[in-house]
C-alpha cells in the first residue's frame, strides 16, 4: 500500500525518533509499504518520519544512481547492488573531507540544494530481520545513508544550508506546507484534515 509522504512543515519531520523492537505491531506490512511507496516516489531512500511515523527506520536502495554514466563503471556496479533497511541505526564515525553534492528530499519536492557531508560513514544497525550490523560506507551510498539518518535525528538537509539559502527558498517551503505544490505522489500537508 503506498502511504502519504509527510511535507515539510509537519512536526513529526522535527522529531527525534524512538528505538524500535522486533515486537513492533505489522512492521512486515510496514516495511513493504515504505518500498513501496519510495518506488513510487522515485526515492532512493526513505525514513519512518517521512510517512508519519516517529521510530528510527529508514530504508535506502541506491539502484537508480547505477544508472549514471558519469560514474566509474565499479561504483555503477556498487549503487546498483545496494537495497538495505536500517532500524535502530547509530552513526559512530563520519571521515573525510566534506563534499558537496545536489540533494533533494521526497518531503520537500522541487526544492534541490548542494549540501556538504563526509564521504565516509561508519554506522550500527539492526536489518529487517532485527540482526546487528557495524559497516562503513563512502561515496553516494554514505551520502543518502546520512540524509536518511537525519530523518530520524530530526534534521532536514535544508537545515544544513546557509542562512541566505534558506531566505531565498523560504517562499517555497511556505508553500510546501500549505500544499501549494504539484507532485506525481501522495503526501499529506500539515494544514490538511485527517480523514475519518
Amino acid at each position: 500500500m503506498i502511504l502519504p509522504i509527510v511535507a515539510y512543515g509537519d512536526p513529526v519531520l522535527k522529531k527525534k525518533a524512538e528505538p524500535i523492537t522486533k515486537d513492533y505491531p505489522k512492521f512486515d506490512a510496514l516495511l513493504q509499504n515504505m518500498f513501496e511507496t519510495m518506488y513510487n516516489a522515485y526515492g532512493v531512500g526513505l525514513a519512518a518520519p517521512q510517512v508519519g511515523l516517529p521510530i528510527r527506520m529508514f530504508l535506502v536502495d541506491t539502484s537508480p544512481f547505477a544508472e549514471d554514466e558519469d560514474l566509474p563503471a565499479d561504483e555503477q556496479k556498487a549503487l546498483g547492488d545496494f537495497k538495505r533497511v536500517f532500524i535502530n541505526a547509530q552513526i559512530l564515525e563520519e571521515e573525510g573531507d566534506e563534499w558537496a553534492f545536489n540533494e533533494g528530499c521526497l518531503s520537500i519536492p522541487d526544492v534541490r540544494e548542494d549540501v556538504f557531508r563526509k564521504p565516509k560513514v561508519t554506522i550500527e544497525y539492526l536489518d529487517e530481520h532485527f540482526q546487528p550490523h557495524t559497516e562503513t560506507f563512502d561515496g553516494l551510498i554514505a551520502r543518502v545513508i546520512q540524509h536518511e539518518y537525519d530523518h530520524i535525528e530530526g534534521i532536514l538537509f535544508i537545515d544544513k544550508l546557509s542562512s541566505l539559502k534558506k531566505r531565498l527558498i523560504k517562499g517555497r517551503l511556505a508553500n510546501i506546507s500549505k500544499g501549494k505544490i504539484n507532485v506525481d505522489y501522495r503526501m499529506r500537508f500539515p494544514n490538511q484534515k485527517k480523514k475519518r
